[in-house]
């Protein structure tokens, strides 16, 4: 069963805030046009709906999925363990190049997240965008070999 992107957020500085988009442009090897974080490998970063989900209940916490400072929240995908595959995102498609370690930003949100994030790649996952296009809430997303 194929996922949904259901949230799209953009930093326009580093450390600033995430904000909420219906639709954002991937330009090739670069990122998410207006984000800050652009170029390298860290180019977009990914977090699963029901993974924050699970957070949120075993901490108690109750927090919007943008604390997490992801740029996609998306929903049924299996991210654990996914390097070297392909998110594909609508027309677009990131490869994904690792786990999304919490930092210390997470504790500073609500205690006891960042620890609660470690296992499994609950952090999320982040990667290079492989061709340019338009992604927008609601998209189909799905998770492939190559």
């Amino acid at each position: 069963m194929p996922g949904e992107l259901k949230a799209i957020w953009i930093k326009r500085i580093k450390q600033g805030p995430m904000d909420p988009v219906e639709k954002a442009a991937l330009i090739e090897n670069k990122g998410i046009v207006d984000n800050a974080n652009v170029g390298g490998k860290r180019q977009v970063t990914i977090i699963v709906e029901e993974v924050w989900q699970e957070l949120m209940e075993e901490t108690g916490a109750k927090l919007d999925p943008s604390s997490r400072r992801a740029n996609l929240l998306v929903s049924n995908i299996q991210l654990q363990n996914s390097r070297g595959k392909i998110l594909q995102v609508g027309d677009c498609k990131i490869r994904i190049y690792g786990e999304t370690k919490p930092c210390e930003q997470m504790n500073a949100a609500f205690q006891g997240l960042r620890e609660a994030m470690v296992p499994g790649w609950r952090g999320g996952a982040y990667g290079v965008v492989l061709n340019s296009g338009e992604i927008r809430i609601g998209d189909r997303v799905e998770l492939t070999e190559d």
